[in-house]
């Protein structure tokens, strides 16, 4: 049965305030599986050029945008989550990155939770919002709703999240992914703008990412192991199956191996990297290997909490972090970063 119809309003609370709180515990951290350490790039010690010509504009979507950062997708539609999300929208505006929406699937059932982006909105009008739905709820959506969830939010792109780890974990969970990939390309066709899938922690194999190729999406965000880890997650909420959790609390595809591996498919749609992501350097890396945008998370939630100060100062530091790397391996932008073979991987044993 899905949580569209038997979840009530005080569950829905209780998970999203679940999810926010555990999601800054260490214990739901895969911390040293991303792969970043086994990536290094390469010292320029006579760059020609100055610091201040380094600059973090990029292409995405078909459009320049200013900085290729990404908030990830959070949280939405429950109490606290719409100061939360306008404190974000708030800064994503200011630096130029763009804002993941958490879930929008309250909307589907509760017409009164849209209510929250057009406050959103309001407070930061020029920010780019990504829309978010889960593909279980997508396969059983028709897609003039899910158009309508996009355009009350005003979204720029709609990402389709894929979560089947923590769905077959959570008590709330639906785990009928049956059909994903035909509801997948008809939303492709038919909503009014660019569809991204992304995971959310688990990354993504070789033939998930073929499979991909064919569907018209825009990007893929391979959101791979590293980072916070939903499975982890939901084996606290649930003590029932807590044992089932610890078995699966390493599942999933680097971050490192998840961009490789996407990357060297020459694909049609972007490739996005989030997962563990921590400091500008993470992120520099992985645009190195060829992502076109890179997503953070949690440092972005810890700052967000403690305060607008502390959240732009932190996204300040991420952006300084990144045009050290590039100013270090004598790039002036991303794109040059892209083309000059800057990167080095070595590969620990474990690697696949």
């Amino acid at each position: 049965m899905s949580d569209q119809c038997s979840e009530t309003s005080d569950q829905f609370e209780r998970r999203k305030g679940d999810h926010i709180r555990l999601s800054l515990d260490d214990r739901v951290q895969a911390q040293g599986l991303s792969g970043f350490d086994e990536i290094s790039l390469v010292h320029e010690a006579l760059p020609e050029l100055n610091f201040d010509e380094v600059e973090l504009f990029s292409f995405s979507l078909g459009k320049k945008i200013p900085t290729p950062f990404l908030v990830s997708s959070m949280t939405a539609g429950h109490a606290g989550s719409v100061d939360l999300n306008v404190r974000l929208a708030k800064a994503c505006e200011r630096r130029g990155w763009r804002l993941g929406v958490g879930s929008q699937r309250r909307e589907l059932t509760d017409a009164n939770a849209s209510r929250e982006w057009k406050n959103v909105r309001k407070m930061a009008p020029k920010v780019q919002l990504l829309g978010n739905l889960g593909l279980s709820q997508l396969i059983q959506t028709p897609v003039d709703r899910i158009q309508k969830l996009a355009d009350d939010l005003e979204a720029s792109a709609m990402f389709i999240h894929l979560n089947a780890l923590q769905e077959c974990l959570q008590p709330e969970g639906t785990p009928q992914f049956k059909g994903g990939l035909k509801a997948l390309k008809k939303l492709v066709r038919e909503l009014s703008m660019p569809v991204i899938v992304k995971e959310t922690g688990c990354g993504f194999s070789k033939a998930t990412l073929e499979k991909l190729k064919d569907t018209g999406v825009a990007a893929v965000d391979v959101s791979g192991l590293g980072g916070t880890h939903w499975g982890r997650i939901e084996g606290l909420r649930n003590p029932s199956l807590q044992t089932v959790a610890e078995t699966f609390a390493n599942w999933g595809i680097s971050t490192v191996e998840s961009v490789a591996t996407a990357v060297a498919l020459k694909p049609k749609y972007e490739v996005w990297a989030s997962g563990g992501v921590r400091t500008g350097l993470d992120a520099a890396k992985l645009f190195a290997m060829g992502a076109r945008t890179v997503g953070v998370a949690k440092p972005i939630l810890v700052a967000a909490l403690q305060s607008e100060e502390a959240l732009d100062s932190h996204m300040q530091l991420i952006e300084h972090e990144l045009k050290i790397a590039l100013f270090c391996t004598g790039c002036r932008n991303i794109s040059e970063f892209k083309k000059k073979k800057v990167w080095k991987w070595h590969k620990s044993s474990q690697a696949k």
